[in-house]
């Protein structure tokens, strides 16, 4: 009884829904719509979908109902050790990322001309732009205070367990034992899913930071205040 109510109270734990919500939805929306982009370029995505679509390629199925169908998996695990991160985030990002990106991927398919990516200038800049959307995009909705997806969930509950490790180690441990995983099902090397271990840990960590301010400002205050008190 109490497990149920830590999940439902985590659909409310928002304490500025106007700013919380539009900011979530918004990220979780752009996280697809750069993830399509990502795909089609075709240098590396996060880790988490690029060993989706290596284990999704292998499989036989879409990487949007592969991505649900693992996201529900680890629903289940996250509402055993980790409820606190349930909330409408985790539901919206599980269920719509992988379709977005899906979704944008068939919209190209009919408004991008032949050879739109033969040219390397053009992966290079696509690439580039959408890395960079798709990054500040997962650390908006992870810091938007209204939960997590069950994927990006895992490294706060590790972290909490281990408390000598910051979320920024964690997170790169996680995203390196997911391109391992990646491998094993046939996916390449791609050196952006390097990139990605070693700089969404340290972009979520200082998003977060910044974004508190804006979604809460009087909270923010009081952690300033209770900071100089102690150092005094």
């Amino acid at each position: 009884m109490k497990k149920l109510e830590s999940i439902l109270k985590g659909f409310y734990q928002g304490k500025n829904l106007k700013k919380q919500m539009p900011i979530m939805i918004l990220g979780v929306f752009m996280m697809g719509f750069a993830l399509s982009w990502l795909r089609l370029v075709d240098m590396g995505t996060d880790t988490f979908t690029n060993m989706n679509l290596a284990i999704s390629s292998r499989i036989g199925l879409s990487f949007g109902n592969w991505q649900m169908i693992l996201n529900t998996l680890l629903f289940i695990a996250v509402i055993i050790w980790g409820a606190e991160y349930i909330g409408f985030g985790t539901v919206i990002n599980m269920i719509f990322v992988g379709y977005i990106c899906d979704f944008f991927i068939w919209v190209w398919g009919f408004v991008l001309p032949d050879g739109f990516f033969d040219s390397m200038a053009v992966r290079i800049i696509v690439f580039i732009l959408s890395l960079l959307v798709f990054v500040f995009s997962a650390a908006v909705y992870m810091n938007s205070g209204l939960g997590v997806s069950p994927c990006d969930a895992v490294p706060f509950i590790v972290q909490s367990k281990i408390k000598v490790l910051s979320i920024k180690v964690v997170r790169m441990l996680y995203d390196a034992t997911l391109i391992v995983i990646g491998l094993l099902f046939g996916s390449k090397l791609y050196i952006v899913s390097v990139m990605m271990a070693f700089t969404l840990g340290p972009t979520v960590e200082y998003v977060g930071k910044n974004l508190k301010k804006w979604v809460n400002p009087a909270e923010e205050v009081v952690e300033v205040k209770l900071e100089a008190e102690l150092e005094a």
